[in-house]
């Protein structure tokens, strides 16, 4: 489309800053009339041409003068001479873009862009760049053409707008195979582009920083041309490519050095070029929802996930698996197993994921010095002491055959003297076998202390990792769809032990039932602790009726059931001849469980027929 922007009178009249109507003989009738324009596909030209019969430069009316007929008869008379000039005007190709190689390279994250640019360079390429990016290249000694070069238009509106124009988009787009694509960009002067390197404004990095960001500065730091930019580029990947990694430049220059003719490379960069812009776009709307609504299940969600190791296989050898790490703004500086920093061991397996993480949510719920060993995502054995040495004993002998080939987590920090009993302990089961691990996790480590734990086994694993945040968005994949729910954060410091029962129990009952119930969570329904003294005696988990896992904790609590508590993750469905008289009759002091059974009386009734304390919690602890 073409503008007209102003007329200037050429002949000498004697008044000027107006054009009017007029039919005196003394104004001739081919007048010339200048008319700056421009066009979206060229720089400000000046062209002149001759003026129509009808439309006649004269002496300028004041606009009170003129009559609503006479302003109407103007206005078309300008229309109509401005469409002529435009069809009459021949436009002139820019010539110095012809036949050039040209990359366009528009970066926030400058790493390697001097190795990129004089590459590029070398190869023959004329640059085209912006703002900071072409400062940066110029300090490194390659030429530059700036963009405003090429669309003949200033930077405006605070960079806003700079890229945005056909000059730019046309050389992106066009399609080297099709005739009139390359003819459209002939007429109107414009080059193509054969690679475009562009990232994007640090959104990401802004709006998650500690320091916050304001609601304006965020929105300033959505990037609208360089996303724009780079889906072109990704579209028309057969004739441009489109780079957004700094770490593609070395396959880049080669590639181009060789002269190759790779589609699948072309296309694994296109679709790198979309998921990059995706996932900026997934962050820009996470973060501009909790700006508007709040709400934590948005009507649509998007997880951007980043592939952190492929693995060696799933949770069997016949299934290919992968572990990605979860991009989404709610995870930054959020803690847990898939940020955690690997010190020494093989490779994380599926399987190691799923038990690591297992272990470490449980053991960061508590607030004494403990220690929790895992096996299939299952606590075997909980203990908290002063004396973590002491706790970590505890945790093994709740079941130690469970406990060899487990993981061990500990939420303080793993010196020296405790690493040295990692490494020697030996199981209680025989006093001679060394206890064997896959994976040992705490927040942070002596330099004695990895050293020593690194002595223990080549294959063992030791992870670090930072405590789980509260109020996580808890995410599970289901055929065809994911359930999303609130995580469960609930402690016993939020939860009210409504006592029931005639007997009320003592203060370190109270307790017992406390830790019980905190170790209860991480059991896989249906499920039961019994606990004693901030130690786990035994636990049943998985069974799909409640009374054999009450049986399963109590086998393994043995005789140190007497007077211990019991923790349940959900109400008992029948009280005699069933779990709670069993547990009762076994020696349970204290029962813990949610209530909202239609026998909750008869589980009262029976507690307090042997004298067992019993509180309702009316709060569930299920877990699949």
């Amino acid at each position: 489309m073409i503008s007209v922007l102003c007329y200037v009178v050429q002949p000498d009249y004697k008044h000027r800053g107006m054009l009017g109507l007029g039919t005196s003989s003394a104004v001739s009738t081919n007048a010339a009339v200048t008319s700056s324009i421009v066009s979206t596909g060229h720089p400000l030209q000046s062209v002149t041409y001759a003026t129509s019969s009808a439309f006649h430069p004269a002496t300028v009316f004041p606009s009170h003068q003129l009559s609503a007929a006479t302003s109407h008869n103007l206005n078309s008379l300008r229309v109509k001479a401005m469409a002529e000039a435009a069809s009459t005007l021949k436009m002139e190709p820019k010539s110095a873009l012809s036949g050039k190689k040209q990359a366009l390279i528009s970066l926030s994250d400058k790493k390697d862009l001097a190795l990129l640019g004089v590459g590029l360079q070398q190869l023959g390429f004329t640059i085209v760049s912006t703002g900071g990016t072409a400062s940066s290249l110029e300090g490194s000694g390659v030429a530059v053409t700036k963009v405003e070069e090429l669309t003949q238009f200033p930077e405006m509106l605070d960079g806003r707008v700079k890229t945005l124009h056909p000059n730019v988009h046309g050389g992106i787009l066009a399609r080297r195979d099709q005739e009139h694509h390359m003819e459209a960009l002939n007429n109107h002067g414009i080059g193509t582009f054969d690679v475009v390197v562009v990232n994007l404004y640090p959104f990401y990095d802004k709006v998650s920083a500690s320091t916050g960001i304001s609601f304006e500065d965020g929105i300033e730091n959505i990037d609208i041309g360089g996303p724009a930019m780079i889906r072109a580029a990704a579209k028309n990947h057969q004739d441009v490519l489109v780079v957004v990694d700094s770490s593609d430049y070395p396959e880049l220059l080669e590639y181009l050095k060789e002269g190759r003719d790779d589609e699948q490379f072309r296309r694994r960069l296109a679709w790198k070029a979309f998921q990059h812009v995706a996932s900026y776009d997934s962050a820009v709307s996470e973060w501009l929802w909790k700006q508007t609504e709040g709400d934590k299940f948005p009507p649509s969600l998007t997880v951007p996930l980043s592939l952190k190791s492929s693995l060696r296989y799933g949770e069997n050898p016949h299934q290919r698996a992968a572990f990605y790490v979860d991009k989404s703004l709610a995870e930054v500086n959020a803690g847990g197993i898939a940020t955690s920093v690997q010190h020494h061991g093989k490779e994380m397996s599926y399987n190691n994921y799923l038990d690591a993480d297992a272990a470490w949510n449980c053991v960061c719920e508590f607030s004494k010095p403990t220690c929790v060993v895992v096996k299939h995502t299952n606590p075997c054995g909980v203990a908290s002491r002063d004396d973590i040495i002491e706790a970590y004993r505890l945790a093994v002998k709740a079941d130690p055959v469970s406990a060899f080939g487990g993981i061990v987590a500990f939420n303080v920090e793993v010196d020296e003297a405790l690493a040295k009993d990692i490494r020697e302990f030996r199981s209680p089961t025989d006093g001679e076998t060394r206890m064997f691990y896959e994976i040992v996790v705490a927040p942070k480590y002596t330099k004695k202390g990895l050293a020593v734990l690194r002595g223990k086994s080549k294959t063992l694993r030791i992870l670090e990792a930072s405590k789980n945040i509260k109020g996580k968005l808890s995410l599970r994949q289901v055929g065809g769809g994911w359930l999303a729910q609130d995580a469960d954060d609930l402690t016993p410091e939020d939860i009210n032990f409504n006592i029931v029962s005639e007997k009320a129990p003592l203060e370190n009952e109270l307790n017992d039932a406390q830790f019980a119930w905190l170790c209860v969570k991480h059991v896989k329904s249906n499920a039961i602790v019994i606990a004693k003294n901030n130690c786990m005696l035994g636990m049943g988990s998985g069974q799909p009726n409640r009374l054999e896992s009450l049986r399963i904790a109590m086998k393994k609590a043995g005789d140190e059931l007497k007077g211990a508590a019991l923790a349940s993750d959900a109400f008992f469905p029948f009280a005699w001849n069933d779990a709670v008289e069993e547990a009762c009759k076994s020696g349970i002091g204290f029962i813990a469980e949610p209530g909202g059974s239609i026998r909750d009386a008869d589980a009262i009734d029976c507690c307090n027929k042997y004298g067992v304390s019993l509180a309702f919690t009316n709060v569930r602890h299920f877990r699949h």
